[in-house]
């Protein structure tokens, strides 16, 4: 049985510190809602989503129950709101400080991460490195030297681990057990588990619930900047209701039957295995789920000031493309944990793309209705034909009620 290992308040604090950027990216798509505003919100989530998750392990690993740690924690929450700062210019002015700030979150990560690894850190510090001094170059370029840098960093953090697991395998092969490790392949498997590092369950599952809802606050802080300095009436309060009741539909889909379900399946999970299914479920399928609620709250800002309105297509698609982005990643996120069933949210899915039309010919409440009635409708019918799933006993379900 694993020893229990909790989130502690100061990686809560960290993740507040992290969770600012997203806000930035909110505001850096409401302001440009095209293809350059989108492509420019993907690449700098996903590059700054690579280290929070390398944060999340370490702390899983080597907790900050330390003077030094802590401090050293503090520093990278710096380095973080450096970059967070810089989001709105990362393709301009504030690229070079953006470029630094994030050189810095790697460096730390790195010493850190040494307590853990030793020297093996190298194998994911070295290619770390080489991916923020790759966006720190794009600061001194614009067009497409700079974009072509940012997918050099993006190309980096997707073969990195792919590199270190073969590296490991390579390792184990040449030492004194060969021949106990091509009789039994799992000795491989589990050397490279064990230099990877095994995950614990409970604080993995917690850890990435806890960051979800902070999320999920920003998009309810959205809907308040939207609404701005107009004058509070039934439309408005209708609107922001109506925003609310599909956030908290998303909410539901994860905290209510996801999560609990999550922690069983990792905690089934040899502990050397948990790596490859961390990536998968709290990267791969994490990264479509965070940037859309990001996207919808983008859509939100966009459309609350003008719900009787027809939506022009940048707030129509950023609120029918944030729901479905988000339960793309949960189909994703299910189908690797081995959760089901995943029809009524496929078809949640294509239904709500379906309701851009309705934004542009009819107006933006009758969207946000389409919307609502789309996943209140998915969830009665997936609530009726499966379980709810279990108390995961974290800290997320414990704040926000089991159900």
């Amino acid at each position: 049985m694993e020893t229990e290992h909790r989130v502690s308040t100061l990686e809560l604090f960290f993740d507040l510190v992290f969770v600012f950027t997203i806000t930035q990216l909110t505001v850096l798509l409401a302001d440009d809602l095209s293809l350059r505003g989108a492509g420019q919100v993907v690449l700098i989530f996903t590059v700054l989503f690579w280290m929070y998750g390398g944060y999340a392990h370490l702390t899983n690993q080597v907790p900050p129950d330390r003077t030094v740690r802590r401090v050293l924690l503090m520093l990278a929450m710096g380095a973080f709101l450096v970059c967070a700062l810089a989001v709105p210019t990362a393709f301009g002015a504030g690229g070079i400080a953006f470029g630094l700030g994030y050189l810095l979150v790697v460096l730390v990560h790195s010493a850190l991460f040494t307590q853990a690894h030793g020297r093996g850190v190298l194998w994911f510090a070295l290619p770390n490195a080489l991916c923020a001094l790759s966006v720190t170059a794009a600061g001194f370029f614009d067009g497409l030297p700079a974009w072509g840098l940012w997918m050099l960093a993006l190309l980096l953090q997707f073969v990195t681990p792919v590199v270190v697991q073969r590296v490991a395998a390579i390792g184990s092969a040449g030492s004194s057990v060969e021949a106990e490790t091509e009789a039994k392949p799992e000795v491989a498997e589990q050397t490279v588990g064990d230099q990877l590092g095994g995950m614990n369950a409970a604080h993995l599952v917690e850890r990435h619930g806890l960051l979800l809802i902070i999320v999920f606050g920003e998009s309810v802080i959205a809907i308040g900047i939207g609404v701005g300095s107009l004058p509070l009436s039934f439309g408005i309060a209708g609107g922001a209701f109506l925003a609310l009741t599909i956030a908290s539909a998303m909410w539901w889909m994860y905290f209510v039957r996801d999560e609990g379900r999550a922690e069983e399946v990792f905690a089934r999970t040899p502990p050397e295995r948990r790596f490859k299914l961390a990536m998968v479920a709290y990267y791969y399928a994490f990264l479509p789920m965070l940037l859309g609620i990001a996207v919808f709250a983008a859509g939100v800002k966009k459309t609350i000031g003008h719900l009787g309105e027809h939506l022009h297509t940048g707030p129509a698609v950023a609120l029918a493309g944030g729901v479905a982005l988000y339960l793309a990643g949960d189909l994703a996120f299910r189908a690797a944990l081995g959760i089901g069933p995943a029809r009524y949210r496929a078809a949640a899915l294509v239904l709500a793309l379906a309701t851009v039309p309705v934004g542009m010919g009819w107006t933006g409440a009758g969207q946000l209705v389409a919307l609502a009635c789309v996943l209140v409708g998915a969830l009665v019918a997936e609530g009726g034909r499966s379980p709810a799933a279990p108390a995961g006993g974290t800290a997320a379900a414990a704040v926000m009620g089991s159900g």
